[in-house]
């Protein structure tokens, strides 16, 4: 009787396996679908998101790089209260959050000259290759 049973849970489970496969494959093929009549609409114009990259840093930047030192400073000031093993691990995370802000700072100072050669860039390679 046991025998039986496994037999008959062992074709069930390759059932239910089998009536998956068939529902995962349409779905994945309505989805490749969609996205190619979706992406059809749509065109990707890369000028434009490359200036909206940059007028996101231009005001965002500076703002967080003034809070992360801000951070930084409150890190390094408090590591400065506790004991060696404590303001070790305090002061490396204060410089590494300064670097951090140092990054941030350049990025979107530079930002302006990365977004016009970007640009300058791909404009000439899309009227070249017309």
């Amino acid at each position: 009787m046991v025998d039986y049973l496994d037999k008959i849970n062992t074709r069930w489970s390759l059932v239910k396996s089998s009536c998956l496969k068939v529902p995962i494959l349409f779905l994945a093929l309505y989805g490749f679908i969609a996205k190619a009549a979706y992406a059809s609409y749509f065109s990707l114009d890369i000028i434009s998101t490359l200036n909206n990259v940059q007028q996101l840093l231009m005001h965002i930047g500076p703002m967080l790089s003034a809070a992360l030192f801000v951070l930084g400073g409150i890190f390094y000031a408090t590591g400065q209260l506790f004991p060696s093993y404590k303001r070790a691990s305090l002061l490396t995370m204060a410089i590494d959050i300064i670097i951090g802000a140092i990054v941030v700072a350049v990025l979107s100072v530079a930002s302006t000259n990365l977004a016009i050669a970007s640009t300058h860039l791909l404009s000439n390679l899309t009227s070249n290759s017309l």
